[in-house]
């Protein structure tokens, strides 16, 4: 329950509904004398978290104010991103300037996602105790001084190790967005976000071999470098001069509210309150309406007899929001550092204590294989496509990345409003409690997609089908599903244990990129021995297990989230 209510007022709503409300149980609809702030669109969806009545509150941030941290995190995600897996339209071109074979420069791919993945280990930490906004600017100076390093880099050694630190450097290209985007957006929307990072980031990962690949055949392979320097300095000035501190410590119950206790046998006169209706249908004092600055607590709704006298209440739980859409960050949000808030000591633990909870590892393996199948096609496209009988060039095997982001362009327009459309239904149907499982339904489609694209490019690479086929179709489907697996089962995480969503991500990406590494490092002699079915029907067959067992949480996810009800990550 993300609604910043005491522990009294929870057992309060149990007893009305009727029903247990456990980590990631939100519910969306007044209960009772409980009511709750609204979306402004309308007034009749609640908001999950509920904002506080501070201005600076990144969740009562204007549109544009948010949209410009958004833009920032996906920018980040993009431009990190892009570098490390920009390679595969290249490695023709490092094998001949470095004097090495293919499996050896693929490494250069490997070594960089497996550095990512652990670097987490200390970004998030980072990221919870000092803020985002550093993390952001730190991270992108050393992946521009990385990419400098690969545009001068004259042996093997140098460019490994600057893939190394382009590794570390761009570790917050896939664990700062998530927690952003838990910061400044409702609930109702995070599926939105949430396929928006993926559809970007995997994106980033398709963009840079299109780029990649014709400047290096036309202007040679360092002048990737230089653009992707130059790209990175401006995500730097974009971070610190549009991007303010997400990070912000909410109190548990908003100032601008009541809990009041009315005294039995009492009766108050409607006639002694002026009320008139607030955007939720409810009514509320004039008082309420006051100026923002100097507001006094907003006064009980008092339902009335028929002799005009108020029924004797409880506990009323009123919430008005005077700056909700309206709001902007302080000066202290623009530092470039916040003070340090929190326990880096428990931040390093808390990645490996949530790897037991099987949300977590849900989401990490299905993100993990997911992402795989991508992975695949960026290790194997030079391998398939410039040998007999296509013959391809760098340029032309890059531009068949193409497909691969209009379909991540599709996951990106679909898979977020599916996920957030069904369960949303759900949740009216049952009755104003959501339940964050209800998003699972929504990764079938994108299964049965991923099926397809594994078979096509497997079969079509191993027996030389059209390479029409092989992109059109197993490329755009590859591109559709790492948009959307990955994006759902986060999400499904998320609303689980929003606290620890740059924990989460720990595991998702350290999971992920360990993965990601082995098999850089494996596949090809696989390929080499055993030819393009094996390996690719292997990965696809493990993507179709993780995600199966999406059947397991869709019955029982909210059992194994009573198991951790107690648990201190909901406190963090």
């Amino acid at each position: 329950m993300d609604q910043n209510l005491d522990e009294r007022a929870l057992r309060e709503l149990e007893q009305e509904l009727h029903t247990e409300i456990y980590p990631g149980t939100e519910i969306m609809t007044d209960v009772g004398t409980h009511h709750f702030v609204k979306s402004s669109a309308g007034g009749h969806s609640v908001l999950v978290p509920q904002p506080s009545d501070d201005k600076h509150d990144p969740l009562n941030w204007s549109p544009r104010w948010k949209a410009s941290a958004i833009f920032c995190a996906t920018l980040v995600s993009f431009i990190q991103g892009m570098g490390p897996l920009a390679l595969a339209p290249m490695f023709g071109d490092y094998i001949e300037a470095f004097h090495h074979d293919l499996a050896d420069v693929v490494q250069f791919t490997g070594i960089a996602i497996l550095v990512l993945g652990f670097s987490n280990f200390i970004w998030v930490p980072l990221q919870s105790c000092f803020g985002r906004r550093p993390v952001l600017i730190l991270s992108t100076i050393i992946c521009f001084g990385s990419s400098i390093w690969r545009a001068k880099a004259n042996s093997y050694g140098s460019f490994m190790g600057a893939c190394v630190l382009n590794g570390l450097g761009a570790g917050p290209a896939e664990t700062a967005q998530p927690t952003i985007i838990a910061d400044v957006i409702f609930l109702h929307d995070r599926g939105k976000y949430q396929t928006l990072y993926f559809a970007f980031y995997f994106g980033s990962l398709t963009v840079g071999p299109i780029i990649s690949g014709p400047m290096a055949q036309q202007l040679g392979w360092r002048s990737f470098w230089w653009l992707n320097t130059g790209l990175l300095a401006f995500t730097t000035i974009c971070v610190i001069f549009l991007f303010p501190e997400t990070k912000f410590n909410r109190n548990f119950m908003p100032q601008n509210s009541t809990v009041a206790s009315m005294p039995p046998h009492k009766s108050v006169s409607t006639e002694q309150v002026e009320e008139y209706p607030v955007q939720d249908g409810t009514h509320t004092s004039a008082v309420d309406h006051a100026d923002p600055e100097k507001s006094a607590p907003v006064q009980p709704q008092l339902s009335t007899t028929k002799s005009g006298n108020a029924n004797d209440l409880s506990h009323v739980h009123t919430h008005d929001d005077p700056w909700l859409g309206r709001g902007s960050p302080s000066k202290a949000q623009w530092r470039l550092w916040q003070p340090y808030d929190g326990n880096i000591f428990l931040e390093l633990w808390m990645p490996w204590y949530i790897s037991i909870y099987p949300i977590v590892e849900f989401a990490a393996f299905v993100v993990s294989w997911s992402a795989s199948s991508f992975l695949t096609l960026n290790l194997t496209q030079s391998q398939a496509f410039a040998a007999p009988p296509y013959n391809f060039t760098s340029s032309k095997i890059g531009f068949f990345n193409f497909a691969i982001l209009v379909g991540a362009i599709i996951g990106l327009l679909t898979a977020g409003p599916l996920s957030d459309f069904i369960a949303t239904r759900l949740t009216a149907r049952n009755k104003g409690i959501r339940e964050p499982e209800m998003r699972l339904l929504a990764m079938i489609p994108y299964v049965i997609l991923m099926i397809i694209g594994n078979v096509v490019v497997a079969l079509g690479y191993e027996h030389h089908w059209d390479w029409k086929v092989i992109v059109i179709i197993g490329y755009t489907c590859a591109g559709i599903q790492v948009a959307a697996l990955p994006s759902i089962s986060s999400t499904y995480a998320i609303d689980s244990y929003k606290p620890v969503a740059g924990s989460i991500f720990v595991i998702v990406t350290v999971n992920k990129n360990v993965w990601g590494y082995g098999f850089s490092k494996f596949i090809t002699p696989w390929i080499i021995k055993a030819g393009y079915i094996p390996p690719i029907m292997t990965n696809m067959a493990l993507v179709i297990l993780f995600c199966s067992t999406g059947i397991i949480f869709w019955y029982y996810g909210k059992t194994f989230r009573k198991w951790t009800r107690n648990s201190k990550v909901h406190t963090m």
